[in-house]
């Protein structure tokens, strides 16, 4: 952890700069039965990707508001972090019609659609696949990333002091969710390198967001991510935890 760090993008070069083949976000989904696990270096690339895909594509920069209409989900978690990277707010679960890209799921397309701006579509599929058909009027995510850059660099210098991210009516400035984040960590059970956090929060409160990713990112832990965690038992649950070596819990 450095604490020159300003923005979440920030935590995500030191921590790439200092252990990148650690897990970073591990990924459940128990309606499915997908697990994917990303280690830093994996994530990152991902952000690089996404982030050339936001800046050059979509024409997005800072200040412009990015509306993510995506539940907790690795791909997710990579949009935060690329609208840092880029210096666009993050508007988790806004207004469409106020955005000037929307990021959408396959349940959430019909009010994305409210969007005037540039439109992308995930159809959160195992391995990150892509939909049988594009949506019409939207970027398919799947299709678009993998040929972008593997290294990102903004066209214009990231404020941390510029607002970063909008989550249920609150507005965070990069600095402010970096600080958050540190501050709350040892609350959540997350205390250095090697804590690892169980997550079922839906990223719709700043609680879900820090919990399934910023705390451990700003204290060089890992998240397990859980979607659908009501659909496993206790006692698979029990073994989850034990199998992925998981310090504390977010339910």
């Amino acid at each position: 952890m450095n604490a020159t760090d300003r923005t979440p993008a920030d935590l995500l070069s030191s921590a790439l700069a200092a252990d990148p083949g650690r897990p970073l976000v591990t990924f459940y989904d128990d309606a499915t039965g997908e697990r994917v696990e990303l280690s830093v270096a994996t994530f990152a690339n991902w952000v690089a990707k996404t982030a050339n895909l936001l800046q050059g594509d979509l024409g997005a920069g800072p200040g412009d508001r990015v509306t993510l209409l995506l539940p907790a989900h690795w791909q997710t978690a990579v949009w935060l972090l690329a609208c840092s990277s880029v210096g666009a707010i993050a508007d988790v679960g806004g207004d469409p019609a106020a955005g000037d890209v929307v990021v959408s799921g396959p349940d959430s397309l019909e009010a994305a659609r409210a969007c005037r701006g540039e439109r992308v579509a995930l159809a959160l599929r195992p391995l990150g696949g892509r939909f049988p058909q594009t949506p019409g009027g939207f970027a398919d995510y799947a299709v678009e990333v993998p040929s972008q850059g593997d290294r990102f660099v903004p066209f214009a210098p990231v404020d941390p002091e510029d607002p970063a991210l909008i989550v249920a009516g609150r507005e965070f400035s990069g600095a402010e969710v970096v600080e958050r984040a540190r501050a709350e960590a040892t609350g959540l059970g997350l205390t250095g390198p090697g804590s690892r956090i169980l997550s079922a929060l839906a990223y719709d409160t700043w609680e879900g967001l820090n919990a399934g990713l910023y705390a451990a990112l700003a204290t060089d832990g890992s998240v397990v991510l859980c979607r659908h965690l009501e659909m496993l038992g206790e006692e698979a649950l029990a073994k989850r935890i034990e199998s992925e070596r998981v310090t504390a819990t977010a339910r």
